[in-house]
């Protein structure tokens, strides 16, 4: 089944360049592990190239076979590719038959999961992906009023010659994303929940919460639009 990434996995990495400020967190956890790391999510590699970089093993799971291509690219480019696995694959149930003591899933990509059903399969999936004491790092958000307002319908050039639209429906709690550029152009919905409900289906999952921050730079949560969650799967 084609993903709505494979029209624009020649533009994604200009349409995400200036996102840098979770690079170096993930890559710091990755070093704490020690790897093998499952990175969900794995796009480009923005995360996992940088990761590999660190000597750290990455195992990258993503539905987008052609994001997968342009990961495997960059990885051969920056002399890493023997430390890049990647795998075609679903959030909810990876192919991975490894055990490890870290399982990543970075910018938001839980977010492309529908319902609270789907959400669970993933966490549940996490869950038996992690060795005992193995910790589940992500990061989500949930809009504020003044997001929504602001951007709401409106094409925005987030990139030169890259353009996106949100079309936020704050019943559902469902934004469309649309992205445009020469390259490609595609659209993909998001749904985000609140942190007390990620929290619930951590628990849910077998998971342990260890720490929700506010951002990378490990500020408390207090409230924000951006969550950033570190759970651990339970050593007993």
């Amino acid at each position: 089944m084609a993903s709505s990434y494979d029209s624009i996995a020649a533009l994604y990495d200009p349409w995400s360049r200036s996102v840098t400020e979770d690079v170096d967190f993930y890559v710091a956890e990755a070093r704490k592990a020690g790897g093998p790391v499952v990175e969900l999510g794995v796009g480009t590699g923005r995360i996992a190239v940088p990761t590999a970089q660190a000597g750290v093993r990455v195992i990258g799971i993503d539905s987008s076979e052609r994001m997968l291509d342009v990961c495997r690219a960059r990885a051969e480019e920056a002399g890493v590719g023997e430390l890049v696995d990647l795998r075609p694959g679903d959030l909810r149930h990876p192919p991975v038959k490894e055990r490890v003591t870290l399982v990543t899933c970075p910018f938001r990509a839980l977010l492309h999961l529908e319902s609270d059903e789907e959400r669970l399969d993933a966490l549940q999936s996490v869950h038996g992906l992690l060795l005992p004491g193995g910790r589940f790092v992500f990061d989500v958000f949930a809009p504020s009023r003044d997001d929504v307002l602001e951007t709401h319908g409106r094409w925005l050039e987030r990139e030169p010659g890259i353009w996106e639209r949100a079309d936020w429906d704050t019943d559902r709690r469902l934004l469309t994303l649309s992205v445009r550029g020469e390259a490609g152009e595609t659209r993909m919905y998001l749904a985000w929940r609140s942190p007390e409900e990620w929290r619930h289906l951590l628990e849910r999952a077998g998971l342990d919460v260890v720490a929700c921050y506010g951002w990378f730079d490990l500020r408390p949560y207090d409230g924000g639009e951006d969550s950033v969650w570190i759970a651990r799967r339970p050593t007993d």
